[in-house]
């Protein structure tokens, strides 16, 4: 038995929940994904997995055995990575998990052009909205958390930017602009959704004086958890929104959008893109990070120029 290339495939079954699927992953029969397993707990003496006609479940004890074989794996990964450090082209494949925002409005957009300066490198994404995040299983895990976020992780800052108050030139016609805070209560206001909690009062202030702190009680007309909904619904006239500033940059720059009450602001977020561990990092995430950094950083000072002239 091929001890690695059965942790693998037993990898493999634990993510894909189950032994077709992972032999589809893996390009290999189910008898060949069957097998391995089979002589993988023959060898171990245990059942790592309970069997049914609709599903595959983890054991207790392929749950544990499930989380030394990712380190086993990650280990080997490494030191290939290692190995072949000093070769000229840089390759691999790059797991990265990420937030649905993030993934529209920063990653998709940058694809095109990392892949042409490293076309060797296979970049497999996995898009959700994790609480908790499993950071582990990642090459790169991208975080959007407020600005003042702090926890017990390997994480570097990719960029700051702040949420600012935007409406459509078609509402604004329609309802008139907002002179003060307080006119927030008159408007139709739209609210993001989140998971901590229900919605609470709208927060703002001036980004020059962050401790004069306003905050309005607002009934929104539209309560979502979808940042996507929020902007569509925005651009087509149906309220006030607050939005990070990256993100609306291009539509204020056409004209589609227009900053209201400036220069309050709802917030400051951050990027963080956490990793694994401390040890050994592969090129391959060296070069993405660095590239990410580099362009949502010029992106975010593209997005304050067009600020400054809505």
């Amino acid at each position: 038995m091929d001890r690695l290339l059965a942790m693998q495939v037993f990898e493999r079954v634990a993510d894909e929940g189950g032994f077709a699927a992972a032999g589809r992953a893996l390009d290999m029969s189910p008898p060949v994904v069957t097998r391995l397993i089979a002589e993988l707990e023959a060898h171990l003496g245990t059942r790592l997995f309970q069997r049914t006609t609709r599903r595959v479940a983890l054991t207790e004890a392929g749950e544990i055995y499930l989380g030394r074989v990712r380190q086993i794996l990650q280990d080997v990964d490494e030191a290939d990575a290692v190995a072949s450090a000093h070769t000229e082209e840089l390759a691999g494949r790059l797991r990265v998990h990420t937030l649905p925002v993030l993934a529209s409005y920063v990653i998709a957009p940058l694809l095109s052009e990392f892949r042409q300066q490293y076309p060797g490198i296979i970049i497999d994404i996995d898009v959700e909205s994790h609480r908790d995040p499993p950071i582990e299983e990642f090459d790169i895990t991208l975080l959007g958390v407020d600005a003042s976020f702090d926890a017990n992780i390997v994480a570097r800052k990719v960029t700051e930017s702040e949420t600012i108050l935007v409406a459509s030139p078609d509402y604004l016609d329609r309802k008139g602009w907002p002179n003060a805070p307080e006119d927030l209560a008159e408007h139709e206001c739209l609210r993001l959704r989140r998971a901590d909690g229900p919605l609470r009062n709208w927060r703002v202030w001036q980004a020059a004086d962050p401790h004069e702190v306003v905050e309005i009680n607002v009934q929104p007309v539209l309560v979502a958890n979808h940042t996507d909904t929020l902007l569509r619904a925005t651009l087509d006239g149906a309220g006030i929104t607050s939005i990070s500033v990256d993100i609306v940059a291009p539509y204020l720059a056409r004209g589609e959008m227009l900053r209201v009450l400036n220069p309050w602001i709802t917030g400051r977020l951050a990027m963080y893109a956490a990793l694994p561990s401390r040890k050994f990092i592969p090129e391959r995430s060296r070069v993405f990070l660095d590239f990410l950094v580099e362009q949502t950083r010029a992106q975010n000072d593209r997005a304050l120029q067009a600020c400054s002239v809505c």
